[in-house]
């Protein structure tokens, strides 16, 4: 039997779970109502974990991006494909802290900040689809 979720909702688990490091927020998806869960370890959210939030049974967790590799081997993966002369700047701005500030700079100066947006969206879309379909849910119709 599988769940039925709202792709947008998905999206907006995925979000809060991916806005903070790994473990500082979580989401959680009720395998039988599709309902979703969020907590955080830095701020207070409207709603309570349920009791048994940890039962794999009955809840799933919502993946970071980093789970999901959307995290710098993605804007790697761009430059390579649509800025490869400047592959190497890219990947010496990721050995350090601020990497993502630098990485937007330059896609600001090429003119491929909006690209790279419209890239991002398509690869969490993509990555998303095949997560719910790896664990038995299905994505609401009219909302992918």
């Amino acid at each position: 039997m599988s769940t039925t979720i709202k792709f947008s909702d998905l999206v907006d688990a995925y979000d809060w779970v991916s806005a903070g490091a790994p473990f500082e927020n979580a989401a959680y998806l009720d395998k039988e109502t599709g309902a979703v869960y969020l907590s955080s370890e830095l701020v207070d959210v409207d709603t309570e974990l349920p009791e048994d939030y940890e039962d794999e049974s009955k809840y799933i967790a919502v993946p970071h991006k980093f789970d999901l590799d959307l995290g710098k081997n993605l804007a790697l993966q761009f430059i390579e494909e649509v800025l490869p002369d400047k592959s190497d700047q890219a990947h010496a701005f990721f050995r350090k802290r601020g990497a993502y500030s630098r990485f937007k700079d330059l896609l600001e100066r090429e003119g491929l900040l909006d690209a790279w947006y419209k890239y991002e969206e398509e690869a969490i879309k993509s990555a998303l689809c095949e997560w719910a379909e790896e664990n038995d849910l299905e994505l609401g119709s009219g909302d992918s």
